[in-house]
């Protein structure tokens, strides 16, 4: 498997699977049900992943992979491998606030390197090219004819007058906490990884996560942000946050542009 190879058929397992997304998303009525650790799981998310897995498995039958909807694949490791969250931002999608998306990534020796994140309601796709440039593409968003294509960069923060994003969801008092520590000119809220895309694009210089995620959350909008000029931290000592730990379980962790002067936790 090439970069080359890679590319096109994430982006359009991504735009497939958000096709199929929209319809369920735009129905009457979609089945919710409650997983082993209690967060909703939905219909678009078993069908997109579905749908996506059946695309790599069919691509890359020797590359490992990982996703959400999958809890066998969560048991496996390698160093190389496709991690896939098939709608990140259930709650978003569920109550039709559209800040949802479809993540695809390959991790490498502990870093992402490759990554695609999709949002289907807003029409706004962001991936990383084979050379790992990111870039935001726009247009028709056709499956097969990529569309035109903007490089995207992170800012250079002004540390006297930040913006911050957190997430929309969970977003509580110790990520508040944090966030008091910089000097901040602008604070908004979005779901799911569509918060390191706009650090990616400079919408954004800071999104600090104090909450659980896991490795599918994250992969997709570290590489893009990565492709982009952005790093990704852990919040307890501002290493880099690495892929394929035990049970694919995130620490807290900073996305930012290079810029920010880091605050301690």
């Amino acid at each position: 498997m090439t970069y080359d190879e890679l590319i096109p058929v994430i982006r359009r397992l991504a735009l497939e699977a958000g096709d199929r997304i929209m319809e369920i998303y735009n129905s009457d009525d979609f089945e919710i049900k409650s997983k082993s650790d209690a967060s909703p799981v939905t219909e678009a998310d078993e069908a997109a992943d579905a749908l996506i897995s059946a695309g790599l498995r069919a691509a890359f039958p020797d590359v490992l992979l990982i996703t959400e909807e999958q809890a066998a694949s969560h048991t496996q490791s390698g160093d190389t491998f496709l991690i896939v969250d098939p709608l990140d931002g259930t709650k978003e999608f569920i109550n039709r606030r559209g800040d949802f998306t479809v993540n695809i990534a390959l991790v490498e020796n502990g870093t992402p390197t490759r990554g695609v994140v999709y949002a289907p309601a807003k029409g706004r796709m962001f991936y990383t090219q084979a050379n790992g440039r990111s870039v935001e593409e726009s247009g028709a968003l056709d499956q097969e004819t990529p569309g035109d294509l903007t490089p995207i960069s992170v800012s250079q923060p002004d540390n006297g007058a930040l913006l911050v994003v957190a997430s929309k969801s969970h977003r509580d008092q110790a990520t508040d906490d944090y966030i008091g520590k910089y000097q901040v000119r602008d604070s908004k809220s979005a779901g799911s990884s569509l918060k390191f895309c706009l650090v990616a694009t400079g919408e954004a210089d800071l999104y600090p996560r104090v909450g659980r995620t896991m490795e599918w959350d994250t992969a997709a909008g570290h590489a893009v942000l990565a492709g982009a000029g952005g790093d990704v931290v852990r919040f307890d000592n501002h290493q880099p946050l690495t892929y394929g730990k035990d049970g694919y379980a995130n620490p807290f962790f900073i996305a930012h542009a290079p810029g920010v002067d880091l605050k301690e936790a």
